[in-house]
C-alpha cells in the first residue's frame, strides 16, 4: 500500500523515479524498511509488545553514534541525556510482564536490537541521500525496492495467512498513512535538521500507542503514563534543542 501510494503521488506531482541511485536507494531501503520489518515482525511472535517498543527506543542512540562517525552529526551530554530520559519514559509507559527465558526470546531480544541498529544507521545515510533527491523520490524508490525484497519471503508464507476485512483495513491506514505519508513526511523534515532530531518522535511512539490504544479499543491507561510521557517530552527537547522557554522570551524580545 506504501508502494502503491508513494508511486501515485510521483506520477501526480511529475516527478521522475532517480533509477540512477538504485544503490543508495536499496540500502536504505534494506536498513530502513525491509530489515527492520521483518526483524521486529519476528519477534513480536516470542515477545510481548512492550520489549519490542522499548527495544525499539534504542535506535537513537545508534543514531547518534552512527551520524557522529559519518560527520552529520556530534555527540553532546545533552543528547545523551535526552536518550537516557526518552529510554527510561519508554520504559514507564510500556507494560513489561514476564517472560519466560528461552532461546527463542533471546533471539528475539538480539533481532529487535539489530534492527533498531538498522534504523538508526539508515538515518545518516539517509541524510546525506536528501542532499542529491528529492523526498518524495527516496521514499517511493526505498519502499519499491525494499517491496522487492521482501516479496519472495511473503509470496512463501502467502497460503498459510488468513485475511479479514478488518486486518486489510488496518494495513491499508497503516501502510498509506504511517509509511507512506507518513515516511516522506519524515524525509522532508530531515532536510532541515540533524540526523538525530529526526529521530527522537521514536520516543513518543509508546505515547500515541498508549493513548490510542485507550480511545479506540478502550485499554486502561497505566500509572507510567503521566511520568513516562513527561520523560519522553524531555527527551525529544534535549535531543532536538527545542527551549520554549527561550522561544517565548525571544519573542517578547521581537515586540516593537
Amino acid at each position: 500500500m506504501a508502494t502503491a501510494t508513494l508511486a501515485v503521488l510521483m506520477s501526480l506531482m511529475g516527478q521522475r523515479w532517480a533509477w540512477q541511485h538504485w544503490r543508495s536507494l536499496a540500502a536504505i531501503g534494506a536498513l530502513s524498511v525491509a530489515m527492520p520489518f521483518l526483524l521486529f515482525a519476528w519477534a513480536g511472535l516470542q515477545l510481548p509488545a512492550g520489549y519490542s517498543a522499548l527495544l525499539n527506543s534504542t535506535a537513537v542512540i545508534f543514531g547518534m553514534f552512527a551520524s557522529a562517525r559519518m560527520g552529520e552529526d556530534t555527540i553532546t551530554f545533552k543528547k545523551l541525556l535526552g536518550c537516557a530520559c526518552g529510554f527510561t519514559g519508554v520504559a514507564l509507559i510500556v507494560s513489561l510482564g514476564p517472560v519466560e527465558p528461552s532461546l527463542n526470546v533471546v533471539l528475539a531480544v538480539l533481532a529487535c536490537v539489530a534492527a533498531s541498529a538498522c534504523y538508526g544507521f539508515s538515518t545518516p545515510i539517509t541524510k546525506r541521500a536528501v542532499g542529491h533527491m528529492q523526498p518524495l523520490q527516496i521514499a517511493a524508490g526505498i519502499h519499491v525496492l525494499s517491496l522487492a525484497m521482501l516479496l519472495p519471503g511473503a509470496a512463501y508464507s502467502l497460503p498459510d495467512a488468513r485475511f479479514s476485512w478488518q486486518a486489510l483495513g488496518a494495513v491499508a491506514v497503516m501502510g498509506i498513512a504511517t509509511s507512506g505519508l507518513a515516511y516522506w513526511a519524515h524525509l522532508r523534515i530531515l532536510r532541515h535538521v540533524t540526523p538525530v532530531a529526526a529521530m527522537s518522535p521514536i520516543f513518543m511512539v509508546p505515547v500515541f500507542g498508549v493513548l490510542w490504544g485507550h480511545l479506540f479499543l478502550g485499554e486502561e491507561l497505566g500509572h507510567g503514563l503521566l511520568l513516562g510521557g513527561s520523560l519522553v517530552l524531555v527527551a525529544s527537547a534535549l535531543i532536538t534543542g527545542f527551549n520554549p522557554l527561550q522561544r517565548w522570551l525571544d519573542l517578547i524580545d521581537a515586540k516593537p
